[in-house]
């Protein structure tokens, strides 16, 4: 009877601390490494200044416009803080399942005052979505299978006589059709213009058609560092961060080619309909998990630049390998000569029409 009485004390006391202390905010990633970059950077610091916040990890950012869709229909919001690319947070922003931002009055502004609204500047693509990292779709290749010459223009990947070999490309339009149209001699700035023809797409699936027997198609970004790694492709396109991870950490022999590297957003949106109380959290944990010093953190972990510009100067080393990270930025001056920005508003209006072409294309 005593030991009884023991442990129902003990259960009322750890359920009236537990009751009294945290409260939980669920955050939504992507799991790996970048999720990890996030935890280091800001969850376990915020948590530590706020040992009243526990924050729990939610891996279903892949998912989050159809999950947050069944959510609001539902009438029962369970996540707090979702990451998501900018595609996505269009979509939720105009469908009014993300909460609109007022970026200068609830996001810090950087060290020498300037507001956040400038700071992120081209960055902020919509009204509900908060930049954390700037990443990129680029090139690796085998330094040892590319002769005395390596590649310097994203047009070698076209070039099947002075580069021989495979190449890994990603299975969508995305990307392939605007570097397609670029290596076909059509200028960067009327890239989406000549898109927007019947004549333009038919051009990027020509030019396409002339290394498609040589492609190895790829839906998940750890695939070109193995095809890499294992010799089976001269060189492929992927995610720098994953590039990156297999020359400093695994000392691959491959090399990074940055012309034309296709920048993309990663960053939050606040789900509508939180409670005051919830709100009230996750938009401070938000404006300090986007401060300048926080996305300069990050970058310790993962070679994805901050999106604010203050946090560039402070990018530092590598946490575990001291190597400085700056030079592994897509951001980096001498990466960033000839980047390639994509048309998100242009994708959401042309995706399905032009999936539809691409998948039909690849059958023939």
């Amino acid at each position: 009877m005593n030991v009884t009485k023991t442990l129902l004390a003990t259960t009322a006391l750890t359920f009236a601390a537990g009751a009294a202390s945290a409260l939980d905010l669920t955050l939504v990633s992507w799991g790996g490494a970048y999720q990890t970059s996030q935890l280091k950077a800001y969850a376990e610091p915020y948590m530590a200044e706020h040992p009243d916040v526990n924050i729990i990890w939610d891996e279903s950012s892949a998912e989050a416009v159809a999950k947050l869709r069944a959510m609001n229909e539902a009438g029962n919001i369970t996540w707090d803080l979702v990451d998501v690319t900018v595609s996505d947070s269009i979509r939720l922003c105009d469908e009014g399942l993300a909460r609109e931002i007022d970026f200068d009055t609830e996001l810090a502004p950087a060290p020498d005052g300037t507001p956040a609204s400038e700071d992120f500047g081209a960055t902020l693509n919509n009204d509900c979505f908060v930049p954390q990292i700037v990443y990129s779709t680029t090139f690796g290749y085998r330094t040892d299978l590319v002769g005395d010459t390596p590649p310097t223009s994203v047009c070698d990947i076209f070039d099947l006589e002075k580069f021989p070999g495979k190449r890994s490309l990603q299975k969508r339009p995305i990307d392939n059709v605007e570097w397609a149209l670029f290596c076909d001699g059509v200028a960067k700035e009327e890239i989406y213009n000549v898109l927007s023809t019947d004549e333009g797409q038919a051009q990027a699936f020509a030019k396409l058609d002339t290394i498609k027997d040589q492609v190895v198609w790829w839906t998940a970004g750890a695939e070109t560092p193995q095809l890499l790694a294992d010799g089976e492709v001269v060189m492929g396109s992927t995610f720098n961060g994953r590039l990156f991870s297999a020359i400093a950490e695994q000392n691959q022999p491959i090399g990074m080619l940055w012309d034309m590297q296709s920048y993309d957003l990663d960053g939050w949106i606040v789900p509508a309909g939180l409670s005051e109380e919830k709100e009230a959290a996750v938009m401070d944990f938000l404006k300090f998990a986007t401060d300048t010093q926080r996305l300069a953190d990050q970058a310790k972990y993962i070679s994805y630049g901050p999106a604010r510009a203050s946090s560039a100067p402070l990018v530092g080393q590598h946490a575990d390998l001291g190597i400085d990270m700056a030079p592994h930025m897509p951001t980096d001056p001498a990466n960033a000569t000839n980047p390639h920005i994509y048309d998100y508003s242009w994708w959401a209006d042309n995706r399905d029409d032009l999936d539809a072409k691409f998948q039909a294309w690849l059958a023939q």
